[in-house]
């Protein structure tokens, strides 16, 4: 049962935001994948997965993010050249919690993200063995929030700051990934791509104030290693992300990314399951200045939850029950 279950969160991973707020990254969150048996196919049916994360920077000042990440997803009856397609929709939401000092203004914010829409086609190759690959797209352009907070009027002049660049342009998600799901264990690798179309724009006079934002392709990659004993999981886990252009004029200028690793635990109640992990960063990109104008890394924590819910099966037909054998002596 906990095999299915994680594979039918597969699906969460394909929806989600980064939690840096000034910092590009993907549109993809970092770790949204890790614990789930990425390469498993789903069976037929329907479910709704919802993963939230919370995370802060050690940087004083840094907004403390949050994104839920709601899924519904139907594992369809087709199975083309022995791979099940898997169709799925998501409306991730971003959060933001200001930290400022005494004496500044705080502000909570949220900002919706376009739809995902895309699929999977999974194959199970045996011996518990599967890959699967993943393609779709956050519809930023069409229904995404501005991702920019209106600043006002300067000189006669409309100013505004991108506090999401991503989400001036559509994000097109590619995915490759690798399960084995023997024994009680996930070990899983998955990779996937954001790709943009770079410069970006956000509309109205706010847009036009920013104007063009050049933003990185990149590319996240995650890792699981968890054991089932019984309906409890336990395991190490490891996320990062890489942003391909981080030249001055690049949303990830001089960012190149982050690698975190942490660990998760897991219980399957049967009716659904719950995972939560929590990860730190050992390498990243970002930087602060602390009081005494030295530079150094800022350096970030994440905790998660997960829910994975089946909530449609297709009834089996009745096996029947075999005529007893009577033999004459």
């Amino acid at each position: 049962m906990m095999k299915n279950w994680l594979a039918a969160g597969t699906v969460a991973l394909t929806v989600g935001m980064t939690s840096t707020i000034a910092q590009a990254q993907t549109t993809t969150v970092p770790g949204e994948q890790v614990g789930l048996a990425v390469g498993a196919p789903l069976p037929e049916g329907l479910y709704a997965i919802n993963t939230f994360t919370y995370r802060r920077t050690d940087g004083r000042n840094d907004a403390d993010t949050a994104v839920n990440v709601p899924v519904l997803v139907w594992s369809t009856p087709l199975v083309p050249l022995g791979g099940r397609v898997e169709l799925l929709v998501a409306p991730p939401t971003v959060f933001v919690f200001t930290r400022n000092p005494a004496g500044q203004r705080n502000k909570d914010i949220s900002i919706n993200v376009g739809t995902f829409v895309g699929g999977i086609w999974a194959f199970d190759l045996g011996s518990n063995f599967g890959v699967s690959l993943l393609g779709g797209v956050y519809l930023n352009d069409l229904n995404g929030d501005r991702g920019s907070i209106n600043g006002g009027v300067v000189n006669g002049q409309v100013v505004g700051t991108p506090v999401l660049p991503q989400l001036s342009s559509n994000t097109y998600r590619f995915g490759v990934a690798g399960s084995y799901t023997g024994d009680g264990w996930n070990i899983t690798g998955n990779l996937t791509a954001n790709i943009y179309d770079s410069p970006g724009r956000f509309p109205g006079q706010v847009g036009a104030a920013i104007g063009p934002i050049n933003l990185s392709d990149s590319l996240n990659f995650d890792i699981t290693a968890t054991k089932k004993f019984g309906n409890f999981e336990i395991g190490p886990i490891a996320y990062g992300t890489y942003n391909f252009d981080i030249s001055q004029y690049s949303a990830a200028a001089g960012n190149r990314g982050r690698f975190a690793v942490g660990g998760l635990i897991g219980y399957d109640f049967k009716i659904f399951t719950v995972q939560a992990y929590v990860a730190r960063d050992v390498v990243t990109g970002a930087t602060l200045t602390n009081a005494f104008g030295r530079t150094r890394s800022d350096y970030s924590t994440d905790g998660w939850i997960r829910f994975i819910v089946p909530l449609y099966s297709p009834v089996a037909a009745a096996t029947p029950v075999p005529a007893p054998l009577v033999r004459k002596y």
